[in-house]
């Protein structure tokens, strides 16, 4: 009996403790100081994203910060992430999937601070209160490039440089993961949205940023797979100037490439970070709690596409993009739209995703909603990981 109420004694301290920590009193902006860490430098075009944002908000909101650049997805994030708070680091911010387990290692060891980690998947399961993830629906910004694509190999089509059945789209992918997956898929589902025998090829680098093996990657998908245009989800130039060399014309990520590759650069989506930035900066100024799991739209902001490069781009490139954004806005168009594609041949009408992450690989949320396949309903990070037809993946896979 003594070791029950002990037991509960401790529950309830425990739930104390959490329920302190939601409610935090205000930091008032002279106090506050960022810190962030960052998997490589301003070389990798997904950092210097993060990195720009992280500059504009900070300085736009007046705020003190650190930053903490190649710091591999290992025990040295652990170890930067305290060297952030003994530097006086109240709010503390990781940008790079494996980056996760260390910083959730840290929260627990420093509860006083507050740490936020983009692109992870445990903050809804672990249920610390000074832990929390954040993402954007990304898979709309994909689609909508994706459209840019299938309006160019149209206009290929059109003027007999490939037929219909040619129209074969190579894609760069870093990881086979549900990011990877859901990134791809959305953007060849905007793509086939206009061109409809459109075809998908995917390789894997299997590093997040590898200039070579991206490089080698769309100059394969070029010469061997007949890929007659190149899309990535991979952080170097590898691929856009494989394409440039090549005169093959290239969707990027994470920002124009537009000066190297002014011949064959078509436009560019990326996550804008700064709202959220300037969102967790606001929480710990007016003492609210930061979402476990934020996820940025279109509307906010969050979601961009680049400017169109006219040079390479098919004629009413620009026009169509606004007229698509429209229709993701008010929902007559829905990215995963169950009666878009097929799985194996069969519509999708049911499917278990694997939203909690608990390591087990197994799916325990239904996500296939009203015709949709909900991306973003159940956290914030990306958990569509089906392989659709009309996408070849490597061998063996």
């Amino acid at each position: 009996m003594k070791k029950f109420l002990a037991l509960v004694l401790a529950m309830l301290l425990c739930l104390s403790s959490v329920a302190a920590l939601a409610d935090r009193a205000p930091v008032a902006l002279e106090n506050l100081k960022v810190g962030f860490i960052f998997l490589h430098d301003e070389n990798s075009t997904y950092d210097l994203n993060f990195i720009n944002a992280a500059k504009e908000a900070c300085d736009k909101l007046g705020v003190a910060y650190v930053m903490k650049t190649n710091i591999p997805e290992g025990q040295e994030c652990y170890d930067t992430a305290a060297e952030l708070v003994d530097d006086g680091c109240n709010l503390i911010f990781a940008d790079s999937f494996g980056h996760e387990s260390f910083m959730i290692q840290a929260a627990k060891e420093f509860p006083e601070v507050e740490f936020c980690h983009a692109t992870g998947t445990k903050a809804h399961t672990e249920g610390l209160s000074n832990y929390h993830n954040a993402f954007a629906t990304i898979y709309e910004g994909r689609f909508l490039a994706g459209v840019a694509a299938g309006l160019k190999l149209n206009e290929m089509i059109e003027a007999g440089t490939i037929t219909p059945e040619q129209a074969k789209i190579g894609y760069v992918g870093a990881y086979p993961y549900a990011e990877v997956k859901s990134g791809y898929t959305s953007f060849f589902l905007g793509a086939r949205s206009i061109c409809p025998t459109a075809t998908m090829e995917v390789t894997f680098t299997y590093s997040w940023y590898d200039e070579a093996m991206e490089k080698e990657g769309a100059q394969m998908l070029i010469e061997q797979k007949d890929c007659v245009l190149i899309s990535q989800h991979a952080d170097s130039m590898g691929a856009p100037t494989a394409c440039e060399t090549a005169g093959v014309p290239n969707v990027s990520y994470n920002g124009s490439t537009v000066a190297a590759c002014p011949n064959t650069f078509i436009v560019s989506s990326r996550i804008n970070w700064a709202p959220y930035f300037e969102y967790i900066i606001g929480c710990m100024v007016n003492g609210e709690a930061i979402a476990a799991d934020w996820t940025g739209t279109i509307a906010d902001g969050s979601v961009e596409l680049s400017a169109v490069n006219e040079q390479a781009a098919a004629p009413g490139t620009v026009e169509k993009i606004e007229e698509v954004k429209a229709g993701l806005a008010d929902g007559t168009i829905k990215v995963y739209d169950t009666a878009t594609f097929t799985v194996a041949g069969a519509p999708l009408t049911s499917y278990l995703a694997d939203v909690d992450d608990m390591g087990d690989f197994v799916g325990e949320t239904e996500v296939v909603i009203d015709g949709e396949f909900a991306e973003s309903e159940f956290r914030s990070a990306p958990y569509f990981d089906i392989n659709i037809d009309g996408i070849t993946l490597p061998e063996g896979m």
